[in-house]
């Protein structure tokens, strides 16, 4: 079985979008700029933005965190995207999710301008994505990175039959999307399973690629999935374990050993679709850069 080794693709990426960078900042002086809003101390948004601000560092582009209480009322919030849009030196904007209960993330993402909207999750770039404008959006990080994994290690998807379980607005509706697109990377036929198909199992014995993004630790099992299909994880899940020093450990919403026995090629849980979702936001990032100052 190829396992898809979505750190090394991630390294990869990052190192060629690093040499991108380097060279608009020796013809033009400029490089991109990201801008993260946090609000409230939510632990593991911490861990997310840190994770963030480094990777643009390691690839040679401006990074700036704004940290706000947890008392930040929406009109200040909306108030600090509005002067962020308007700033010349900031191409990607990114409002780090959740947000306490008296800000409308939906307001929040509407006030981002689509532009610097590099998570993909404005209506006018998820419309723009359904309407296979590719070339004009910005598409959500983590479907992009799938589709990037797939593209890298040569996955036939011309024809095929995707499964996606699973229909979040991050990662299942624009999943599903893409995979539909009328290009030479995707063209499948997709088919969407959530929590109220009737026997997900016969859906999912059908796919030729299974996308598996429902949240559920070791959800997809070994009878699920037909001998040869591509199996992409999207699940992080924390499983008490107490083998381990921390007495936890990650997985996804796949049985791995049990699937991996069938699978023709699979991603790891951690190691897979994870690293590739910051990568792909770096991608964004450079992509609104260089659409801002013509350089496409």
């Amino acid at each position: 079985m190829l396992i898809i080794d979505g750190k090394k693709v991630s390294s990869d990426l990052k190192n060629e979008l690093k040499v991108r960078v380097d060279l608009h900042r020796t013809e033009t002086g400029k490089v991109p700029g990201l801008t993260v809003i946090i609000v409230g101390e939510d632990p593991a948004s911490q861990v997310y933005v840190r994770n963030k601000a480094k990777s643009c560092k390691e690839t040679g582009m401006n990074s700036t965190v704004i940290e706000m209480p947890a008392s930040t009322t929406q009109e200040v919030l909306l108030a600090a995207i509005e002067k962020l849009n308007n700033d010349p030196d900031v191409h990607g904007i990114l409002v780090q999710q959740p947000l306490p209960k008296q800000i409308d993330e939906f307001a929040v993402t509407l006030a981002i301008d689509p532009a610097k909207d590099v998570d993909g999750f404005h209506p006018e770039n998820l419309g723009r994505l359904v309407m296979g404008h590719l070339d004009k959006c910005f598409v959500s990080c983590t479907p992009y990175g799938i589709l990037e994994l797939l593209g890298r290690y040569n996955i036939e998807t011309k024809g095929k039959h995707c499964v996606v379980v699973g229909r979040s607005n991050i990662v299942g509706k624009p999943m599903a999307n893409l995979m539909l697109q009328k290009l030479d990377e995707t063209n499948c036929t997709v088919t969407i399973c959530h929590s109220a198909t009737r026997d997900i199992p016969s859906y999912t014995r059908q796919a030729d690629i299974l996308i598996a993004a429902i949240g559920k630790a070791g959800f997809i099992t070994a009878d699920m999935v037909k001998p040869g299909a591509v199996v992409i994880d999207v699940g992080i899940n924390r499983i008490d374990d107490p083998s381990t020093k921390s007495g936890s450990r990650l997985v996804g919403d796949v049985d791995y050993e049990g699937v991996s026995a069938f699978a023709s090629a699979m991603t790891p849980v951690p190691g897979g679709v994870g690293p590739m979702t910051i990568a792909m936001l770096l991608k964004n990032t450079l992509q609104s850069f260089e659409r801002a100052n013509s350089l496409q």
